[in-house]
């Protein structure tokens, strides 16, 4: 039996801001603007769920000598995977177990905003404190985000701010967080203002893991960056990108694109998000104010969830544990192949969108993986229902409001096979797209 539209719009939002959504979880909202304040303004680290996974003890191992053999370089490497693998498995545990995924899903669709790759950074620790600010920041105010990310150990390495001085000014972060981070490609600002930029933002290194601010190494001579002169430092050059009209429209555009389409908003829609965010720069207004949209809430099958929701959807849903190191591991060897290893986004651009992740090569490796997912899942709510009813309580189980006529033939045939039909029907368009 299909839902009812009311039911699809809420499970629509709880798919967006979380990672899956079951029918009975979708039951027990009945206000999503509710829901959402309550999740926003929730502690995260309260989560039932959060407190239950803590976060690895995380002790970057001692730095080689120059004098150091072969074979020691070897298992310092080896440390430093191992605990970057750790921190890969708790995350991924982190989403499976929370109560409310809101904030773990915001902390996401962030981490690829401020795409921070461990391929370079290499410091486990370093790439949880970002993580761990990601977090507590999503759902603020952007100016702190930004601010905290210009100064973040782990961006500051990505984008090679520790080489930035005021002899040799670098000007990678300086662009990325203009084009990529803040304002959009060509959005008002011109090279010069990324070499202005570069020279604001000089002077910062890395001490024990923690960002340090070293005036010797800062350029403290007047610079202009998109019209604010003065003796210009990191605080200054944010203050003076999030000061541009495009600015807003910007991250508004980019938080619509991750949570209501791979399509940009319409211009009516732009501005009530925009002015949803208003002066203060409010994320979590933001979020709200994008899934109550009347262009979100009429809107379907907009979204193809990316490998991770897809993943972590399912784990959630069947109750899949992940207790056991090789768990949690072949969770991310399946998310390796599929091209989405949280902590390792391809690019500073941070993971492709859309259609890309709809591949028939992909479609067989998630068919593998969904397989043996199976063998460790609940598959209760279908096994206990009857034969004629197994279709719909599966739809229900993943939050689906019902099966086109395509999905539901190919489903009938493995209604005797609960586990074949779990694994077929997280690979329905239904499922792959909200």
């Amino acid at each position: 039996m299909g839902k009812s539209a009311e039911w699809m719009r809420t499970a629509r939002v709880l798919r967006r801001t979380g990672f899956g959504a079951t029918g009975p979880e979708i039951d027990a909202v009945s206000d999503v603007a509710g829901y959402l304040r309550a999740a926003l303004t929730a502690d995260p680290e309260a989560d039932p769920g959060a407190r239950a996974t803590p976060v690895p003890e995380l002790v970057p191992p001692a730095p080689l000598g120059k004098g150091a053999t072969t074979e020691a370089r070897k298992q310092y490497q080896a440390q430093i995977t191992g605990q970057l693998d750790t921190l890969t498995w708790w995350w991924l545990r982190r989403m499976a177990a929370v109560r409310v995924p809101v904030r773990e899903k915001l902390t996401l669709l962030w981490h690829n905003h401020f795409a921070t790759s461990a391929t370079k950074v290499r410091n486990a620790a370093e790439m949880a404190a970002q993580n761990r600010t990601l977090r507590a920041g999503g759902a603020g105010d952007f100016s702190a985000l930004a601010y905290a990310m210009l100064t973040d150990p782990a961006m500051l390495r990505w984008l090679d701010g520790v080489a930035n001085t005021a002899k040799a000014p670098n000007e990678n972060l300086s662009r990325e967080f203009m084009e990529l981070f803040a304002l959009g490609h060509g959005n008002g600002y011109t090279e010069t203002d990324v070499r202005e930029g570069a020279r604001a933002l000089t002077g910062w290194t890395i001490t024990g893991g923690a960002a340090t601010f070293d005036v010797e190494r800062h350029d403290t001579g007047a610079k202009t960056v998109l019209g604010a002169t003065g003796a210009l430092d990191a605080r200054s050059f944010c203050d003076a990108v999030l000061a541009r009209p495009e600015s807003p429209r910007f991250v508004a555009g980019r938080l619509w694109q991750q949570l209501a389409s791979d399509d940009p908003p319409s211009d009516a829609a732009l501005n009530r998000l925009t002015a949803a965010y208003g002066p203060g720069r409010d994320l979590s207004a933001l979020v709200t104010a994008v899934c109550t949209d009347p262009e979100f809430t009429t809107a379907r099958d907009t979204v193809v969830h990316g490998p991770v929701e897809w993943l972590i959807a399912a784990v959630r849903a069947f109750r899949i544990p992940l207790t056991a190191d090789a768990d949690a591991r072949a969770l991310a060897g399946t998310l390796r192949k599929l091209g989405q290893l949280p902590f390792y986004p391809p690019t500073v651009g941070g993971w492709p969108r859309g259609q890309g992740w709809m591949s028939s090569a992909a479609a067989q490796i998630r068919l593998t993986a969904a397989m043996d997912l199976m063998k460790q899942a609940d598959l209760s709510p279908i096994t206990q229902a009857g034969r004629a009813d197994r279709l719909d309580a599966t739809a229900y189980l993943l939050g689906v409001g019902s099966w086109s006529d395509r999905s539901a033939a190919v489903l009938a045939t493995a209604v005797d096979q609960p586990p074949r039909l779990a694994a077929l029907a997280i690979n329905t368009p239904e499922y792959l797209t909200s």
